[in-house]
């Protein structure tokens, strides 16, 4: 669990993409594969509330996975992830893929990830974010670590620090409040 510094918010002020590995982030990691081999994944709704605030502001989102899952495709679509990257094997080449298809710098993408898997993204990316049942040797390439669990609202806690940091989070949210 990190503190939320002032080095934290220089570098989310940067971000124009929010690129998220599944399980382990999106999910808190169990894969669910039933008789006929069908997968099934378990989201948290704080977390797709999290993704819709942001995709109200100039952010967009990106998925970077390892698995191949439908259900992965639907998550997207319903989030409005328009990069969805599936059975990807070097997450840092489809880092680079997609920051290309963006025209973006590395230093203006966040990646969320929690397995080594993810460390050549991370270490490329301007904000490295990894949650804490991470494997230990992940938490050295991460900036910041979510208080949240994941699949528990880790990746709404990334999309509010963020939308707060660009000081997009009270112009969107604050019709709930009134």
């Amino acid at each position: 669990m990190s503190e939320v510094t002032e080095a934290i918010i220089a570098k989310a002020k940067k971000i124009k993409v929010l690129v998220l590995d599944v399980d382990g982030v999106m999910t808190d990691g169990s894969l669910m594969i039933g008789d006929d081999g069908q997968e099934y994944k378990v989201f948290h709704a704080h977390d797709g509330l999290g993704m819709k605030l942001l995709n109200k502001t100039d952010v967009k989102m990106a998925i970077i996975t390892g698995r191949t899952s439908n259900v992965v495709k639907i998550r997207a679509e319903t989030n409005h992830i328009e990069h969805c990257y599936q059975g990807v094997e070097d997450k840092g080449l489809a880092f680079d893929d997609l920051i290309n298809k963006l025209g973006i710098n590395p230093e203006e993408a966040a990646f969320m990830g929690d397995d080594i898997v993810d460390i050549p993204a991370m270490r490329k990316c301007g904000l490295a974010i990894t949650v804490p049942t991470a494997q230990s040797p992940v938490n050295a390439y991460a900036h910041y670590v979510t208080s949240s669990q994941a699949g528990k609202g880790a990746v709404r806690e990334v999309c509010e620090l963020i939308m707060k940091a660009q000081n997009t989070f009270e112009p969107i949210t604050n019709k709930y409040f009134k």
